[in-house]
């Protein structure tokens, strides 16, 4: 969705938007408009529960709101002298119908208090909403409406139309199980019809150990540049952020054992990892990125602290 229709989205630096929407009171605003129709109350009440993992969800008439906070702290340690936190939040409003219109605000960082020492807040937000889009029209009942839009208008096979839209929300989270689940038939009169169980979705870290031969029986499936431009390779199956595999070559962590617990980054002496997001994966959302593995002294002290074994650290040849 970032990369949509890109020549449509509109900056109001005003308290008010134009074309009929409801004023939002806003320093910025997005808008972004698809050309598909979701009418169906059952599809757009499968939006709200679909993402209530996700983002903080609620709906009022036709529209649907998506709410997704985050914290910035100035220094990472809440006991040094000067530390300040402040909790910031970012919205989108879907406005279903004929066409679906998709809309974000950014609010002044002057509304949360004290918050004027909080570094490059536009972007962050603007990315995080940007963020909040990609994820609910990838995973959504809205992503097979716009495949099935770009089948007709443009020709396209279904697999063409589905590796558009993934490169038109570069941003988006994988979520497992948010489409709607096919509606269920009536039963005739007089006879009902067995509740099905919920799927369980898969909840909590694989146990450990890490594989140490991981590297003899997995293939490299992919790379990840990390800010610091090192290419990190990926090992083995990756399924967006529900599966994610072992990722590093030489400072390797099973992503799928590792709780998030920040013991590796505290005990490294050279700061080889740093935290990187992974919305929605069983174990945890946040995992230690290897960002400066070449850095790597091969001291050991990260993979001796992990509490659940997801670490193998080995030397290069």
């Amino acid at each position: 969705m970032s990369l949509l229709l890109k020549d449509k989205v509109y900056t109001v630096q005003s308290a008010t938007s134009k074309r009929g929407v409801y004023p939002l009171h806003s320093y910025k605003l997005g808008l972004y408009r698809l050309p598909i129709k979701l009418e169906d109350s059952y599809e757009i009440d499968s939006i709200v529960s679909g993402f209530k993992k996700v983002f903080e969800m609620d709906k009022f008439a036709d529209r649907v709101y998506a709410t997704y906070r985050w914290t910035e702290e100035n220094m990472p340690d809440p006991d040094e002298r000067g530390y300040k936190s402040i909790n910031l939040e970012v919205q989108v409003e879907i406005v279903t119908g004929e066409v679906v219109d998709m809309i974000y605000q950014i609010y002044p960082v002057e509304k949360y208090g004290d918050g004027l020492w909080v570094k490059d807040y536009r972007k962050k937000a603007d990315t995080n909403a940007k963020m909040i889009i990609d994820t609910i029209l990838r995973n959504s009942v809205l992503a097979d409406k716009m495949i099935d839009h770009e089948v007709k208008t443009k020709q396209m096979s279904p697999e063409q139309a589905l590796k558009e839209l993934e490169e038109m929300t570069p941003l988006a989270q994988i979520v497992p199980n948010a489409k709607p689940k096919p509606k269920p038939a009536s039963p005739p009169p007089g006879q009902q019809v067995a509740q099905e169980a919920e799927p369980v979705a898969n909840e909590g870290a694989k146990p450990g150990p890490i594989d140490v031969d991981f590297k003899k029986k997995l293939k490299v499936v992919e790379t990840f540049t990390a800010p610091s431009s090192h290419k990190i390779k990926v090992f083995g199956q990756r399924k967006g952020n529900e599966v994610l595999g072992i990722w590093g070559e030489f400072v390797s962590v099973d992503y799928d054992i590792c709780v998030g617990d920040g013991a590796c980054i505290d005990a490294c002496p050279v700061k080889v990892y740093e935290w990187a997001e992974f919305k929605g994966h069983p174990a945890s959302d946040k995992k230690p990125l290897m960002a400066r593995e070449p850095d790597c002294i091969f001291c050991l002290s990260c993979e001796n602290v992990c509490p659940v074994q997801a670490i193998k650290i080995s030397k290069k040849g």
